[in-house]
């Protein structure tokens, strides 16, 4: 499999019985940490033990997230989901509520569908309902449930096998798959079977995704030859449609200007924790640590200061690079940065392109961090 933004775990020898670590070499300011530096190793059970929403996440609850009243799909989405996790909670026996027929009959008999898929444009809000979701579940309802991104589901999956990862899901009532996305028949298939199986212990599933159940693949590989396993993961959810504007950028200006060298190494000296890299190092350092791992890579760090940032034209160092943008902003990590400003970092080509929905969610999340960053040097 090659080395994308999706590609399953580095399992290299002696790393599923290692506790997480960092490898760090003399940085040229030796006063200032390098991401380029960093080359973690993350156990397996490390990665079954992180199923939980990021910190950005860790304290939203569905009263927290306020409808648009010009969207009205946005308060039918609260309700709609939040109904969903009570049913979650009433459901008896077995870990998802009562086996098969449980799951499918409801309180009147009628045929119940085991998950919700939360449809919409990145940045109305998908991650905040479907954290909220496992909030109710879990850390109110006491319920166990698993929550990840695709990304990371795929990449247990290589890291323990199939049949572990499915016994480890199994024991959840709930599992919660954010940013689901498709970029190749071998994800299909997998994830397709993952489902299924979960579905079938009586686990409940919900998911968020930019793109349609049944139009996921499309643009990216030949979706049509794969049509099967696109609507037996389709069938297994109600869509909750989701609309709206980027709430990141509602009222606020695009992208902050760059900050020029001098300034963007000052802010990384000023404070503690911070890490100052040139992006051109930075990305060709993410060609050598597997995306699985970026999120171990930024553990303990309080802002990324980044010098020349300059336009990505490369579907693979771009999606590299989404991944990384995912994980700081999943960890609310400040982002100072000089050169061209992140509405400008992925080419047109890109941006027009099938993943080009992975690339505005990233241009969206940099630009926030960025905006973090900027009043941080200020």
């Amino acid at each position: 499999m090659p080395d994308r933004a999706d590609a399953g775990p580095d399992l290299s020898a002696g790393a599923a019985g290692a506790l997480t670590t960092l490898v760090r070499v003399t940085a040229a300011d030796p006063a200032v940490a390098r991401l380029a530096d960093r080359d973690p190793r993350v156990p397996p059970e490390q990665l079954v033990a992180e199923l939980v929403p990021p910190p950005r996440f860790s304290a939203v609850r569905f009263d927290g997230y306020v409808p648009d009243p010009a969207q009205p799909t946005q308060a039918q989405a609260v309700e709609g989901l939040s109904a969903f996790g009570r049913g979650v909670l009433a459901a008896r026996g077995g870990a998802g509520g009562g086996g098969l027929l449980g799951r499918l009959l409801g309180r009147r008999g009628e045929v119940q569908s085991p998950g919700r898929y939360l449809d919409g444009g990145f940045g109305v809000g998908k991650t905040h309902l479907l954290s909220s979701l496992f909030h109710q579940v879990a850390t109110e309802g006491g319920r166990p449930a698993a929550y990840g991104t695709f990304v990371e589901y795929t990449n247990l999956v290589g890291a323990l096998g199939f049949r572990p990862a499915v016994q480890a899901l199994a024991g959840n009532a709930l599992v919660c798959i954010d940013e689901f996305e498709l970029d190749d028949p071998g994800d299909t298939v997998l994830m397709s079977r993952l489902m299924r199986e979960l579905v079938d212990a009586g686990v409940r599933l919900a998911a968020t995704s930019n793109t349609l159940p049944d139009a996921l693949g499309e643009g990216r590989f030949a979706a049509q030859d794969f049509q099967r396993e696109i609507q037996a993961l389709a069938s297994q959810f109600d869509v909750l449609r989701v609309d709206g504007e980027d709430y990141r950028h509602r009222g606020l200006p695009a992208a902050p200007a760059p900050l020029d060298d001098r300034a963007v190494t000052a802010a990384a000296a000023a404070g503690p924790g911070a890490t100052l890299d040139d992006f051109g190092e930075l990305l060709a350092h993410l060609a050598r640590v597997h995306p699985s791992r970026y999120g171990a890579m930024v553990t303990d760090v309080a802002a990324v200061c980044l010098r020349g940032v300059s336009t990505v034209a490369d579907d693979v160092v771009g999606l590299r690079l989404v991944v990384l943008a995912d994980r700081l902003y999943d960890r609310d990590i400040p982002v100072v940065a000089s050169g061209v400003p992140f509405d400008r970092v992925f080419t047109e080509r890109l941006l027009t392109g099938g993943y080009r929905k992975k690339y505005l969610r990233a241009v969206s999340r940099l630009s926030a961090l960025a905006r973090d960053g900027a009043a941080r040097a200020g």
